[in-house]
């Protein structure tokens, strides 16, 4: 069998179609996000809205409705009162984040519990995710969400940046600061939710960190990183899916131990930070 009939393969079903097109879509969207998240120093708000979407995607079982919807309002709550928690207490940011996330976590577990014990199977798919049972509205719904978060991050992207890299200095220059930080959070929340299906709530965090890291090791630009991170996500997603297929393994952690590889290989080699001499370089004498 020739290259081209082993990437041809997987193609010829419908489902391995929708599958890689969705992966490619998500590896794209979490990087130009995760590029904010790396940034900022959100990678545990980014964990603590994936398993808040989790209890969304359980009252959307038990509701019987759209399973994004319940995530999304979910996600996109407590993305909102975390903030709010967090100025009405007066407490770190990190101890709101705490709160809630093991909070409605906990709320979701019991409720999955006495609810909708004959789904469990179902609910295992969206803890570790499942991208080759993406349906066409499931890919139609992260097309649309996905697109939504690139326009607003492309509309926004000079007042985005501003905020995050100094919010004090962006308020002291009029812009909404607040405002500002609370839609960074809504579109983080609207990303995890578009990427729980296919690397799953355990996962999601990762898709969200590791490309856009990866790319920060190679450049110093904040527009380079996130296209570098773009690439990277996607490329994970396209190696990831080849390699689950014929290996026969799970998907969403065979994509995210791809983006691992690469970040592996991008910390020894990245001229930027010295290369494989300097982490292994023994620190000098003061």
């Amino acid at each position: 069998m020739g290259l081209l009939d082993l990437l041809l393969e997987p193609l010829s079903y419908g489902f391995l179609q929708r599958g890689l097109v969705a992966g490619i879509l998500i590896g794209i969207i979490c990087a130009v996000i995760g590029t904010f998240v790396v940034l900022k120093g959100f990678a545990f708000i980014g964990d603590a809205l994936a398993h808040i979407a989790f209890t969304g995607i359980v009252v959307a079982f038990i509701g019987g409705f759209a399973f994004y919807l319940g995530a999304l309002v979910a996600a996109v709550l407590a993305a909102l009162g975390i903030g709010a928690v967090s100025r009405r207490a007066g407490i770190s940011t990190d101890t709101s984040i705490g709160i809630l996330f093991s909070g409605v976590f906990a709320l979701g577990i019991v409720l999955a519990s006495v609810g909708i014990q004959t789904y469990t199977v179902d609910l295992f798919s969206y803890l570790f995710g499942d991208i080759l049972g993406v349906q066409a509205a499931d890919l139609v719904a992260i097309a649309l969400l996905g697109a939504l978060v690139l326009l607003v991050v492309l509309a926004l992207f000079k007042e985005l940046l501003f905020v995050s890299f100094d919010p004090v200095v962006a308020e002291a220059a009029g812009l909404p600061g607040g405002l500002l930080q609370m839609l960074l959070l809504v579109l983080l929340a609207v990303t995890v939710v578009v990427s729980v299906q296919a690397v799953g709530v355990v996962l999601v965090v990762a898709m969200l960190v590791t490309p856009s890291a990866t790319a920060y090791l190679l450049t110093n630009r904040f527009g380079r990183m996130m296209a570098l991170g773009a690439g990277f996500g996607a490329l994970s997603a396209l190696i990831g899916f080849y390699l689950s297929y014929y290996l026969n393994v799970p998907s969403g952690g065979t994509i995210v131990l791809v983006a691992s590889a690469f970040f592996l290989l991008a910390l020894v080699f990245s001229p930027k930070r010295g290369g494989w001499r300097r982490l292994f370089a023994t620190p000098a004498v003061r």
